[in-house]
């Protein structure tokens, strides 16, 4: 790893205020299994799971969720976990990516190779997606626990911090 992105590890804040929208149109509190995913695997790397919402797959209901949580101060991050096949039901990627200041393409570049490990060419339906809006971050997650899992461990929990950090640095002029 470069010196430099140690460097920026090691003053990046130690945990990251998140929170975590599922989109679908048939889970529950009850049923939101990857939620409990991501919310499980975020604390257990240190950061804070400050809200927790479940929303219909409906454009405005996304948008108006995500804007809600974005415009949150106890909110670093937004994780949203669903939405984002190619089904007809599926808008996700088409809500944040219009709402996204500056897209991080890597980060659904490097899933879809992990998933591909895992799953197979079935890793080419994925539109995962993750960027800044303004100061926070936002990555859209499909919905599935083992995607979920998936990306909260091999991306989310080891670089988050170090994401915000770098909203945060930029935020205040330096």
């Amino acid at each position: 790893m470069s010196e430099s992105v140690e460097r920026h590890r090691s003053a990046a804040p130690e945990g990251v205020r998140v929170a975590v929208l599922t989109i679908s149109d048939t889970r529950t509190p009850e049923t939101d299994t990857g939620g409990d995913t991501a919310q499980e695997i975020l604390e257990r790397a240190g950061h804070e799971v400050v809200a927790r919402h479940i929303v219909k797959d409906e454009p405005s209901s996304i948008r108006t969720a995500l804007v809600d949580l974005l415009s949150r101060k106890e909110v670093d991050a937004v994780i949203t976990t669903g939405g984002t096949g190619i089904s007809g039901r599926d808008t996700t990627y088409e809500v944040a990516e219009r709402l996204l200041h500056k897209r991080l393409d890597g980060f659904g570049e490097i899933f879809r190779t992990l998933s591909y490990q895992e799953v197979g060419s079935a890793a080419i339906l994925s539109r995962a997606i993750a960027g800044t809006v303004g100061s926070k971050f936002v990555a859209c997650l499909p919905g599935s626990r083992n995607a979920v899992r998936l990306a909260a461990e091999k991306l989310l929990a080891p670089e988050l911090s170090h994401v915000v950090f770098e909203l945060r640095k930029h935020e205040k002029g330096r």
